[in-house]
């Protein structure tokens, strides 16, 4: 499986970006899907999931201003982030477990000014 993001850039508190994720390969196995991100000096965390029936989960500091998506005819996993904040600068990596296995793509940063 190969993940490859996009859609990251520098934008100003209170607007928002969507970023994508386009997934290739044996994906007929991916089961569960996620956004992590890594600010400078700080640990990868869990932003949001998505699991193969649709059900979403959210890191309560993002829930109610990102939105996590999959469309499986285009192979591309969304996530629409609004009302973003500094504190959400960082870079963002999509995540898929496929087969007992994780895979990682290699991050699109975001920057928000104030």
């Amino acid at each position: 499986v190969q993940l490859v993001e996009s859609g990251g850039g520098l934008v100003h508190i209170g607007e928002s970006l969507r970023l994508s994720c386009a997934y290739s390969g044996d994906t007929g196995g991916i089961s569960f899907m996620a956004w992590y991100r890594q600010a400078p000096g700080k640990q990868r965390e869990l932003l949001a999931s998505i699991n193969s029936a649709g059900r979403t989960d959210y890191e309560d500091s993002v829930k109610g201003r990102f939105t996590i998506s999959r469309d499986n005819a285009k192979n591309t996993m969304i996530l629409q982030m609004d009302s973003l904040k500094p504190e959400d600068t960082a870079v963002y990596y999509c995540n898929a477990e496929a087969y007992v296995r994780d895979y990682w793509g290699r991050g699109t940063q975001v920057t928000v000014s104030s």
